[in-house]
């Protein structure tokens, strides 16, 4: 079973711990001396919380549908399902700020209690926000309040099944409430996997994954969880949505898509099935050193266009190469490293030593160094270690935060440049700003920016400047608000900019038919 998170930082609390001794000399080399991390984010924030809105009537209703042990308003339990995992979300929390709090956690057991709490919340006018994993980071758990009775927390934990395999078509049905390992462990006692393992993934779930067309770290070889995904069931205040009758038709517009992303505004995934592959019996991870970024971005455009992607590719640039945030043994420890590429290939021994060998080849031809597999074993032990870093800097006083984008390959130099140089602009030339592509296409490609900044006198509003900043030259520069996080509350002015005013009436008409009352995560996602 999954621990549950910490109200004020990422992950396992046992798996806490403070900055090392010789990470935070280094740190300190590029920030000046830090903060004592002394009883950091050690405070009783639910204490603070305001008493639940709801009368007893309304709560019996609740309790009717579900049960009494599945209605929960213990502060405790509110405030783990207040926000999500953002920098700004930990920083409100540690500052005893638990404003967005719902009133209830309620945990239904399948479809038809969920239809039930639905009809209790259109006739109540209560905002429901569907709950999985609570990783969100950009505000996708954060419902408005104005002009609704309360908020209801719908924790999807009790939908935790693997309902259905299909080995001849090589697809399994799981209902939402399954966490990335547990979704593993089942599938894999069939011989099989999902291959989706994003940053998230100890604690993300599988409805998380589908509602925020979640992108995870091998999604070169498994494809992103949206390309899984051939079939969902969908509860709405209007009714059921059952989508995905064929791994593809030409039966209108695909519906499919329009849930994927939707993030709990349209309706409460209930079952998502998806598209499996066998356990690859070999994974290795090799690494290669690039003189450039730019050189290493060709590189990724040449194996993708030629059709020789492997399962995992991911590309540092020269600062996160020489200043790695995810390894705190590392960090400082640059030189002229260049740039350090993680491919690795997962699948039958034959056909990885076929492909390896095919990849290396290319690599080299194109003025890689093959630096062996070391380096990708070690990023491989480490990839989910990162959110834990971060915590690690903020009590210490540096202000650490992500953001992504993606576009066409010609356009990846001008955004890399704009976006890097608006960060810079706002946090001024001591922030640190590091970038590596991890999701490639035929056509174009994400950058995933980390930046670690001073936290100053006010790191809301000197992070909020600077999200302010990157995204104005994300749109300006052509490109997508978001690749992977999703929109949430904090990417909705961009979104609208984005889609235009045509995609904001389609996006408003859609909500209004499935949603007329309107209490399916209200202000999420929707300009």
């Amino acid at each position: 079973m999954t621990p549950e998170m910490h109200p004020l930082r990422w992950g396992d609390p046992a798996a806490a711990t403070a900055l090392p001794d010789a990470a935070r000399g280094l740190v300190e080399l590029a920030f000046g001396p830090l903060a004592d991390a002394a009883g950091a984010a050690a405070a009783d924030t639910a204490s603070s919380l305001a008493p639940s809105a709801f009368d007893e009537d309304l709560l019996d209703r609740l309790r009717a549908v579900v049960g009494a042990d599945h209605v929960l308003t213990d502060p405790a339990v509110r405030a783990l399902h207040t926000r999500g995992k953002s920098t700004p979300d930990l920083l409100r929390a540690r500052a005893g700020d638990l404003t967005d709090a719902p009133d209830v956690v309620v945990r239904p057991a399948d479809q038809g209690e969920v239809e039930a709490l639905l009809a209790v919340a259109v006739e109540h006018r209560l905002a429901v926000v569907p709950f999985g994993g609570g990783t969100s980071v950009t505000g996708g758990l954060v419902a408005r309040r104005g002009g609704f009775a309360g908020v209801v927390s719908l924790d999807l934990v009790r939908l935790d099944r693997l309902v259905a395999v299909d080995r001849e078509s090589m697809t399994a049905t799981l209902e939402p409430g399954l966490r990335g390992p547990q979704a593993e462990e089942l599938l894999a006692a069939h011989g099989l996997t999902l291959g989706h393992f994003p940053q998230s993934f100890e604690y993300a779930s599988i409805g998380g994954f589908a509602a925020t067309r979640s992108s995870g770290q091998s999604s070169a070889g498994y494809g992103r969880f949206d390309s899984l995904v051939v079939g969902l069931t969908v509860v709405t205040p209007s009714g059921v949505l059952t989508l995905g009758s064929a791994p593809a038709n030409a039966a209108g517009p695909d519906l499919r898509q329009l849930v994927l992303g939707s993030e709990g505004t349209l309706g409460v995934i209930t079952s998502v099935t998806v598209r499996v592959r066998r356990l690859p019996a070999v994974k290795v991870y090799d690494g290669w050193r690039w003189p450039s970024f730019a050189a290493g971005s060709d590189a990724m455009r040449t194996l993708a266009q030629a059709g020789l992607l492997p399962t995992v590719i991911r590309l540092s640039d020269e600062n996160e190469t020489a200043i790695n945030l995810a390894d705190p043994d590392s960090i400082g420890a640059g030189g002229d490293a260049g740039c350090l590429m993680v491919v690795g290939h997962e699948g039958e021994p034959d056909a990885v030593a076929a492909k390896r060998a095919a990849v290396a080849a290319v690599l080299t031809g194109l003025g890689g160094t093959d630096l062996g597999e070391e380096p990708g074993r070690a990023w491989a032990h480490g990839r989910f270690h990162a959110p834990y870093l971060r915590d690690s800097l903020l009590d210490v006083g540096v202000l650490v935060e992500t953001l992504e984008t993606a576009t066409f390959w010609s356009n990846r130099q001008r955004l890399y440049d704009a976006v890097r140089d608006a960060l810079v602009g706002s946090l001024g030339e001591g922030a640190l700003v590091l970038c590596h592509v991890s999701h490639v296409y035929e056509t174009g490609c994400s950058l995933y920016f980390t930046v670690a900044a001073r936290q100053g006198e006010d790191p809301l509003a000197r992070w909020a400047a600077a999200k302010v900043a990157a995204s104005d030259a994300m749109i300006a520069a052509g490109a997508t608000i978001t690749h992977h996080h999703a929109v949430g509350t904090d990417h909705k002015p961009w979104l609208a900019r984005e889609i235009g005013p045509v995609g904001v009436q389609v996006l408003r008409a859609v909500k209004e038919s499935l949603d007329p009352t309107g209490v399916l995560n209200p202000g999420v996602l929707i300009p």
